[in-house]
């Protein structure tokens, strides 16, 4: 294993840590979150951002290397050994504090963000139906199976713009936030799912939908949590997902905040480019989601690959990486004023 094969297997150190909160009590049921959310953030605070790309020659290489491939690949098994591990170590909770239990979901729903979330986001853009499965698989961990067919085929068509719930317009906090894109990515996946069966000649909402298959299976999926681990366990199980979709929306808040696409002089929306996603090249952030942070190339080109996606000049920069960016759009106050500057001196730019 090559170096540069080994920064991209760094997020795997979040499941050791996870296996030790789901073993331990105390602070070590705490120890995913404090290192993604205390740790990080508080490195980048003095790291600089790395804005390299590679050389045409590397990234040729980087593109036909099969290793970052199996990387994303092994994270499915993992994620469900240590999803069953959480849903074990919470099956007997009279030797927990509730603090140990809130440590464990917490820890659980980092999981579900980074992992159950974030790879599938990469896999699931990928062309060939096995990747595919496998973000669908991992996508099933945090209950947001909906993601697979509304990010493709809505969220990047209709990205910086006021038809896409998730790119957040300007002055809107990420609580009002986290409504809008919930309810509206929902419905639109359904609204999705039925043009294209009915492309297919099938009934719009007939088990052909893939929604309908989606939701069904998430029903089977908490249903046998229940059955095998009892209610109580399935309401943490419930939590724990529901908190990692919401860090999932809050990236989709970081990306996009108050960034337009104009409209052309044939009405239509002009092209996606780098300025239309907020970048961000501090490099923890970076490796610990898989290059996601690098999000104007990915938008600009959906179909590279995590470790060849590159920095543009002209993509506009968030102030931190994306866990301390995440932490300031909790402070919506601190936010605005952060974020309200940095987007009126690109307007300013732009009209100069």
């Amino acid at each position: 294993m090559k170096i540069k094969h080994i920064k991209y297997a760094t997020p795997m150190w979040v499941f050791v840590l996870a296996v030790l909160a789901f073993n331990k009590i105390g602070i070590w049921c705490w120890l995913p979150v404090i290192y993604g959310f205390i740790v990080i953030p508080a490195i980048e605070f003095f790291l600089a951002p790395n804005e390299k790309n590679l050389a045409a020659a590397e990234e040729e290489m980087a593109k036909q290397d099969k290793w970052y491939d199996y990387l994303l690949h092994a994270i499915v098994p993992l994620q469900y050994a240590s999803l069953i591990m959480f849903l074990v170590s919470l099956k007997n909770v009279e030797a927990l504090t509730q603090i140990d239990i809130a440590g464990r979901i917490a820890s659980m729903s980092l999981l579900c963000g980074i992992f159950g979330i974030n790879v599938a986001h990469e896999l699931g853009h990928r062309v060939n139906k096995y990747e595919q499965f496998l973000a669908k698989a991992l996508l099933l961990t945090s209950l947001y199976t909906h993601f697979f067919i509304e990010h493709n085929k809505g969220h990047h068509k209709h990205v910086a713009t006021p038809e896409d719930p998730s790119s957040a317009p300007y002055g809107q906090s990420l609580y009002a936030f986290w409504i809008r894109t919930i309810s509206g990515t929902y419905i639109k996946a359904w609204k999705i799912a039925a043009a294209d069966a009915a492309k297919k000649g099938k009934q719009p909402y007939g088990l052909q939908n893939e929604m309908l298959q989606l939701q069904l299976l998430q029903i089977a999926f908490v249903g046998t949590v229940y059955l095998v681990f009892g209610i109580w366990v399935m309401l943490y199980f419930l939590v724990a997902a529901s908190i990692g979709f919401l860090l999932l929306e809050t990236v989709n808040y970081i990306e996009h905040y108050g960034l337009r696409r104009k409209i052309t002089a044939d009405g239509k929306f002009e092209r996606t480019l780098p300025e239309h996603s907020w970048n961000s090249n501090h490099p923890l952030g970076r490796l610990m989601l898989f290059e996601l942070s690098r999000h104007s190339d990915h938008h600009y080109l959906a179909s590279r690959k995590y470790q060849i996606l590159r920095h543009h000049e002209q993509a506009p920069q968030l102030p931190t990486g994306y866990p301390g960016s995440m932490l300031m759009a909790t402070l919506p106050p601190l936010w605005f004023a952060v974020m309200h500057k940095r987007i009126r001196n690109i307007s300013a730019a732009a009209n100069s």
